[in-house]
């Protein structure tokens, strides 16, 4: 994956023509694979529409619980909103088992069409939009499997290349350096020079929790909610202790991504947003000569 050839690769040339290649006084090295580059930014198409529309069909039924039924009245998760006399939406509010905090605006009542609207989540958030159950299972579906395919061909090229043992399976190495990399990253000091040629230890942790963890089981639980997949594989619903539990699983996998995104942008803009754009884009990433 991290190659030092430095030969001008047609990445190289179209990095030249957009501007993004590195100026003189830098030294670079090919960083990420086309193949990689590919998953990457399919992977972050696939996640967008899948958040959205999957907000979408929870707005159906706001409520997450735990177990093979549906105890409507004692849910571990809802967003519900009160009306007045006149049927007037007039709070959201957001509750954790017995708990109520009031989210009004954002979650269990927000504005559509110039007022307040009973949604769980906004509007805005869904895709293809307010209330349309049908096409957002649609747009969730044919995501799914793009995504779950690209994941599987990921991590054959990732397993079979050796791109898993050799960048990112933490080493007993780094985890001796753990400590020393979450105090640099809270004083938001990054490597530079050779060190920034490999994943630091918290990246090796963060992109294994996703690849190896976070993604087959947000996969495996989307294949549990389906009544179908239930009757074909019944050891689903007994893996994860229903399809109610299941589905709050497959919720809480869907914004651990969504950490993972916004940690993962913070990262990319706080230790150089250009040249973490550039490797991307073009797989050439820069160091300065002096720190090569």
């Amino acid at each position: 994956m991290k190659d030092t050839d430095t030969r001008p690769t047609w990445g190289a040339r179209l990095g030249g023509a957009l501007g993004l290649t590195p100026a003189s006084s830098h030294a670079f090295f090919y960083r990420h694979r086309l193949w990689v580059r590919i998953a990457h930014w399919l992977n972050a198409l696939c996640l967008l529409f899948l958040l959205m529309s999957g907000l979408g069909i929870f707005n159906a039924h706001p409520a997450l619980y735990w177990g093979n039924g549906s105890d409507f009245d004692h849910p571990i998760l809802s967003l519900t909103a009160t009306q007045d006399e006149s049927g007037a939406v007039t709070k959201g509010w957001t509750w954790i088992d017995d708990h109520p905090f009031d989210t009004t605006g954002f979650l269990g009542a927000s504005p559509q069409d110039g007022e307040l609207a009973a949604n769980g989540f906004p509007a805005w958030a869904t895709l293809p939009g307010p209330h349309m159950l049908a096409m957002s299972r649609q747009w969730h579906f044919a995501f799914a499997w793009i995504l779950a395919i690209n994941g599987a061909l990921f991590l054959l090229y990732a397993l079979f290349s050796g791109h898993a043992w050799r960048d990112l399976i933490p080493r007993r190495r780094d985890l001796l350096h753990l400590p020393a990399d979450i105090w640099n990253h809270l004083r938001l000091k990054f490597a530079h020079g050779e060190e920034a040629r490999h994943y630091n230890v918290l990246q090796k942790l963060a992109y294994c929790a996703v690849i190896f963890v976070i993604g087959p089981l947000i996969v495996l639980t989307g294949l549990t909610m389906s009544p179908t997949m239930d009757s074909a594989f019944p050891i689903l619903p007994w893996l994860f202790g229903g399809r109610q539990s299941a589905r709050t699983i497959h919720f809480l996998c869907a914004f651990s991504f969504l950490a993972f995104f916004f940690i993962h942008i913070a990262m990319v803009v706080l230790s150089g947003t250009w040249n973490n754009l550039r490797s991307m884009i073009t797989g050439w990433y820069a160091i300065r000569k002096g720190e090569a």
